[in-house]
């Protein structure tokens, strides 16, 4: 990574340099041709004899030709330096990608890890990402995380009951709770509609549906509640026991691995799909449509 840091400004220095030099040097070659062409004919013209144009000619062709050969190297030189900032900036974001088996890696994961083993999971793994992560298409996240497809690429978001009852200002009762956590796939997009009836009926109807109104919680909240800033949200090992609610599109999913966040920014889980629903028991949903 380092190498690589320093290896392109200094390749692309070096290539400014020379262009200098060369221009320098096809500023010379002109002005060159223009000693030896102009001055003979001066000269004949003064001596009243007429210029030798055959032999100009063959003097400017030949100058002309060795201006073309400076050119082309110059392009292939170019070429060559945009090559190779191409392969650096491939061996700096490989580098930049660090997968770790579930073991070691930081405290995050060696804490989330020994989680997921006392819940019975053993098919999962933790990545590093790059950090500009989230600056990049979807198409290019799956890439980096080697996932089967973009539907497989989910994240965790803090929803909150705005017209919960007053009694109601915790998680103690998953079925009624203040916060859920809704696991979504990053190209679905939520009903919100879907989750109020879900809740309504697991209530039996008991519960007026004016009484829910999910929205998303304030950053401040999440981060709280969880113990994740936004983008690191995962649901395992959060500071409070929020219901969590799973889009039943990602049970479908084939194969049944998915990605969601890790506990940091530039962390990202993979967890096999029935393991994850054994461990977390989540309410299974239709989230997004």
């Amino acid at each position: 990574m380092i190498f690589a840091q320093w290896t392109v400004p200094f390749a692309r220095q070096i290539f400014c340099f020379l262009i200098l030099t060369w221009n320098g040097i096809l500023g010379l070659r002109h002005a060159i041709i223009n000693v030896e062409v102009v001055l003979p004919v001066a000269q004949r013209v003064l001596h009243g004899a007429q210029p030798l144009d055959q032999s100009l000619d063959g003097r400017e062709a030949a100058a002309m030709e060795a201006m073309r050969e400076l050119e082309a190297l110059q392009t292939r030189l170019l070429q060559r330096i945009t090559a190779l900032e191409l392969s650096l900036q491939t061996q700096s974001l490989s580098i930049s990608v660090d997968r770790v088996a579930g073991d070691g890696g930081g405290t995050t994961v060696a804490t989330l890890s020994a989680i997921l083993r006392t819940l019975g999971v053993d098919d999962f793994v933790f990545t590093r990402v790059p950090a500009d992560y989230y600056d990049r298409p979807l198409e290019a996240r799956r890439d980096i995380l080697e996932a089967a497809s973009v539907e497989h690429l989910c994240k965790s978001i803090v929803l909150v009951n705005t017209q919960a009852p007053a009694n109601i200002t915790d998680c103690s009762n998953p079925n009624n709770s203040k916060y859920y956590v809704v696991v979504i796939q990053y190209a679905a997009r939520l009903n919100a509609e879907n989750i109020k009836n879900f809740l309504y009926n697991l209530n039996e109807n008991k519960v007026p549906k004016k009484k829910f109104n999910m929205r998303l919680a304030p950053e401040e909240e999440s981060l709280k509640l969880t113990g994740f800033a936004h983008n690191a949200v995962t649901c395992i090992g959060m500071e409070t026991d929020i219901p969590v609610i799973l889009d039943e599109a990602i049970t479908k999913l084939k194969p049944n691995f998915f990605w969601l966040g890790g506990g940091e920014v530039d962390l990202k889980l993979g967890i096999r799909t029935s393991q994850f629903i054994n461990a977390v028991k989540p309410f299974i949903v239709n989230c997004c449509s």
